[in-house]
């Protein structure tokens, strides 16, 4: 049995369905019975839990071989990122408690860099769980494809995706989800590693916003180009979308076109391409 938080979502989704295929028992971990019930009409347990309560996560963990661990998303967080800090503690104190077998945490290109951003998040959960006597990876993942998404909606009206990575013709490490779960999942699976591990993870080709464009005149049959949302116009803009303070969110985005976003080591490479990515975001939407 294999606990799994973030069942709900793109990653944690894949994982649980890697398990599944592989014949192991499942117990989605969600804050609601609603959000478990498409999971137990798949012969998963359902366990409810919220992310910041330590005496329901215990429980959720218990007698599992091993969990898998993905912190909720949180892009306009309080400053001192005390949310973050509040979830880790409880799950530091439940994962201890619960004495799970292995660990795999979700986490993120660039947890390492020290500059003040947003992904600064995913470095304090490594500190924190990894001072745990358990078994623990921290999946490095780069930035996820599917945030394409947000680009169906002007790439198929205009013809144009607004880009805040910069410049345009720039590669970044980006990945697409399925290869995030299959990761994770072998990682669950794997019983031959032991203490502390870090695994950076990044898709077959670096990938440029003029590259996502390129994907989307190929899905869309009509040209669509990118073009450079100006830097200037970022913080009014996010705060009109009700991010009280995008300092954190601007840091994050100056840390990818800027370069000090990066892996540390050598990352394993996916197998999922871009352009698979993108048609199935256009035809999810369609």
């Amino acid at each position: 049995m294999y606990a799994i938080t973030g069942i709900t979502g793109q990653v944690g989704g894949v994982v649980a369905r890697q398990l599944l295929d592989a014949g192991r028992g499942v117990r989605a971990i969600v804050r609601s019975a609603d959000k478990g019930a498409v999971w137990g009409a798949q012969g998963c347990e359902v366990a409810l839990a919220d992310m910041a309560d330590a005496r329901a996560l215990t429980a959720a963990f218990r007698d599992t071989e091993g969990v898998f661990v993905l912190l909720p998303p949180n892009f306009a967080p309080s400053a001192g990122f005390g949310e973050t800090r509040a979830i880790v503690a409880a799950l530091r104190e439940a994962l201890a408690e619960a004495q799970a077998p292995r660990v795999v945490c979700l986490s993120t290109i660039g947890a390492q860099a020290e500059r003040p951003n947003l992904l600064q998040q995913l470095q304090i959960m490594e500190r924190e769980l990894g001072q745990l006597d358990l078994p623990i990876a921290f999946l490095r993942a780069a930035w996820f494809m599917e945030n394409a998404l947000w680009d169906v909606e002007p790439a198929g009206a205009r013809g144009v995706i607004p880009s805040f990575l910069q410049p345009l013709d720039k590669p970044v490490p980006m990945v697409a989800t399925a290869d995030i779960g299959q990761v994770a999942a072998d990682l669950l699976l794997d019983e031959s590693w032991h203490g502390k591990r870090v695994v950076e993870l990044e898709g077959p080709a670096r990938v440029s916003p003029d590259d996502i464009a390129a994907a989307f005149t190929a899905a869309l049959g009509h040209p669509v180009r990118a073009e450079a949302v100006a830097r200037e116009s970022w913080e009014g803009l996010f705060k009109s979308q009700g991010t009280a303070d995008p300092t954190p969110r601007i840091q994050m985005l100056d840390g990818f076109n800027e370069g000090w976003i990066e892996f540390e080591g050598e990352p394993l490479t996916g197998t999922v391409e871009l352009d698979s990515v993108v048609r199935e975001l256009v035809a999810r939407a369609g």
